[in-house]
């Protein structure tokens, strides 16, 4: 596993890489951002967005939600992968949003994970992104990155890997070092055909010379 030194060092050169890695769902609030974030289950960023811009313009508030028929709103985010069941999922949370917090978002990591659909990667997210609140959310980007440069184990859970950075990097830096991880992942080092000959980090990484190692043998 890498040191501080030589994560700081990675750190650095993805945000040359990426400056202005920032939350690609498009939200004006925070209840937005977690319909958003909830919708984005294995699922992309850019398929998402497509659906919540009528989606948003049909339904402002939790109420909205709840005065439609669960078929109408499978009907609206039907492009959606596991949209029945994300469906539910949002007018339950509606529902929790309406009955226990005034309609309002709540703040805390614990209050967030009650939501219905609303795990602890996305509750990470509509902390940072909508409230501020230092966090790194584990995507499989964020995940497949740090294993990959083995800022953690391969073997390490999902929790381990969050954990891992934030113990690794500052505080102050897990928001914007969570974007740029994902934009790392999702433009650079992705999962089919990462960009290894190319990468500025290839001497750092393990799985980078492993794969040149692998061409250049078959070639």
């Amino acid at each position: 596993m890498l040191n501080k030194t030589e994560i700081r060092y990675c750190l650095d050169t993805i945000g040359e890489m990426f400056p202005e890695a920032h939350c690609e769902l498009v939200h004006e609030n925070p209840f937005e951002l977690v319909i958003a974030v909830a919708l984005s289950a294995q699922c992309t960023d850019v398929l998402v967005n497509k659906v919540t811009k009528n989606l948003f313009k049909k339904y402002k508030t939790p109420e909205d939600y709840l005065q439609v028929s669960l078929e109408e709103l499978q009907q609206d985010i039907r492009s959606i992968g596991l949209y029945r069941n994300k469906a539910k999922n949002i007018q339950k949370l509606c529902r929790m949003l309406i009955d226990e917090y005034n309609g309002t978002v709540p703040k805390t990591r614990d209050e967030l994970v009650e939501l219905p659909g609303v795990g602890r990667k996305t509750a990470n997210v509509v902390m940072s992104v909508a409230f501020g609140v230092p966090a790194i959310a584990v995507d499989t980007h964020v995940e497949r990155v740090s294993k990959r440069l083995a800022f953690c184990r391969w073997k390490d859970s999902v929790l381990e890997v969050e954990k891992t950075l934030m113990r690794k990097v500052p505080e102050e830096e897990w928001s914007v070092t969570h974007h740029r991880l994902i934009f790392f992942g999702r433009y650079h080092c992705k999962a089919q055909n990462p960009q290894c000959p190319e990468c500025p980090l290839l001497e750092m990484c393990r799985e980078g010379k492993k794969r040149m190692k692998a061409a250049q043998a078959s070639g």
